[in-house]
């Protein structure tokens, strides 16, 4: 098994997979082909969900292959029947919390997931209630470490007295700013940062018409690279300029798209080039 990565030693880059998907015939979007390529580029850590749907699909890419992977996923959230993409609602207390464990690791065709997120803070359950259920399934072996997402500061501290957090899922792009209020918190807690949507939902690959569009167009440019790429790089340096460990978690369902995502974390911004993108908002 892949040894489980530390806040001090995260992996470079995640693949997000809330679209993978087997409907499309393409061989560019083919799921075990994106996923291989993945791991054969360095990549270890994937991401899913219970709610994406797809952790069968999941488990099929990784056969064979599981001790090369930091498997995640993600429990809590539950889609309504009306099929609406704002009829949800979450479900944290304890038994849920087991329930739903038992289900990924199912789906997955796993023993173990890696890194299991609460994925979304509860209004109804104390988040007291959920880690302890989640250390419960540390102790057994279950999971190894313990995530959360769409969450407050103060959820993270009320939920790292309870049992360690090793990481904090949330949305960080030039686009989408709001996660750096708790930067300071996690570095205080040693708590790594999971930075899904760094290209704002993949509105930094083709923005234009905008004042941040033009300078992501004009950066890239100058080092012939895409709006998108220098949207990501941006979010790879804001770890290194902030000294905090920062996952950017970019996803596709494409290879061509994976491997441009990837050669985005070698792209090097000068200081000038971050200011100016960053005073383009």
């Amino acid at each position: 098994m892949t040894p489980l990565w530390t806040v001090d030693h995260p992996p470079r880059q995640g693949l997000g997979l809330m679209r993978l998907s087997d409907s499309d015939d393409s061989s560019d979007r083919d799921p075990v082909a994106l996923v291989h390529t993945a791991l054969d580029s360095g990549v270890t850590l994937l991401d899913t969900a219970e709610m994406y749907g797809n952790e069968e699909l999941v488990g099929r890419t990784i056969a064979g292959r599981r001790d090369e992977v930091t498997l995640c996923s993600k429990f809590g959230v539950r889609w309504g029947d009306s099929g609406r993409f704002d009829d949800w609602s979450v479900h944290a207390d304890a038994a849920t919390v087991v329930s739903s464990c038992e289900g990924s690791l199912r789906r997955l065709g796993v023993e173990t997931i890696d890194l299991y997120y609460l994925h979304h803070r509860s209004e109804d359950t104390p988040i007291e209630e959920t880690l302890t259920a989640m250390a419960g399934l540390v102790a057994a072996g279950k999971i190894r470490a313990v995530g959360l997402s769409n969450v407050t500061v103060d959820d993270v501290r009320r939920a790292h007295a309870v049992h360690p957090v090793l990481a904090v899922q949330e949305q960080w792009s030039l686009a989408s700013r709001g996660v750096e209020e708790m930067l300071p918190t996690l570095a205080e807690l040693g708590v790594a940062l999971i930075a899904h949507s760094p290209t704002g939902h993949g509105v930094l690959h083709r923005s234009t018409g905008t004042v941040l569009g033009a300078a992501l167009a004009e950066v890239a440019r100058t080092h012939g690279a895409t709006p998108g790429q220098v949207a990501l790089a941006w979010v790879h340096h804001q770890g290194r300029r902030r000294d905090q460990k920062v996952v950017p978690l970019p996803g596709t369902t494409s290879v061509a798209h994976l491997l441009t995502n990837l050669a985005a974390a070698d792209l090097r911004l000068a200081d000038t080039e971050l200011e100016q993108l960053e005073a383009a908002r």
